[in-house]
């Protein structure tokens, strides 16, 4: 029998072991190179593009399946459906910020101490609103969901009717005046 059958039949591999650089060298990809084809890349680029345009038209319809955690469940859809069917204070408080906004910027004390007198106000009013708001929604909803968890479901609610109509996401499903 010949030395290198030996050496095999031994465990022996039969070659030199390569140094350490000629092996790190081997397994080391350039994260620089382009891993793929431009054309591939705009193809993705492309294909997750209508993904999320589709995903954000389900998110913005209200589907169940779109909505992230904050929104899921038939509380949370019908605290939306309760908000969206009224008119509440809250959504006017940023165009009323923006007017007094330009009335500070008119050099009379008078109207720059309104228009600050008239924001607190403003504030002060939609706060008090949030806290009945949050309160007769917590009401309603453990009168109609029994089951639901009613924690932050109040803030929820005041956090939707803060927010002017069509910015609403997801859109409003119900006109104001609708029952649901």
């Amino acid at each position: 029998m010949s030395e290198n059958t030996e050496d095999q039949a031994a465990g022996k591999k039969g070659k030199a072991t390569p140094k350490r650089k000629d092996a790190e060298a081997k397994l080391k990809v350039n994260s620089l190179a382009p891993s793929t084809s431009k054309a591939a890349k705009n193809r993705d680029r492309t294909f997750d593009k209508a993904r999320r345009a589709e995903a954000r038209a389900a998110f913005m319809r209200g589907e169940e399946s779109a909505l992230p955690a904050r929104d899921k469940g038939p509380a949370k859809k019908w605290v939306r459906n309760y908000i969206d069917s009224r008119r509440t204070i809250g959504e006017y408080f940023l165009p009323t910020i923006m007017v007094v906004l330009v009335l500070t910027a008119i050099p009379v004390k008078a109207v720059q101490l309104l228009a600050i007198l008239f924001m607190y106000a403003a504030m002060l009013y939609s706060l008090f609103s949030a806290f009945f708001i949050g309160r007769k929604i917590k009401k309603l909803v453990a009168e109609k969901f029994p089951n639901e968890p009613l924690k932050g479901i109040g803030i929820y609610g005041w956090l939707r009717s803060t927010q002017m109509r069509r910015m609403r996401a997801p859109s409003p499903q119900v006109k104001r005046g609708e029952s649901f």
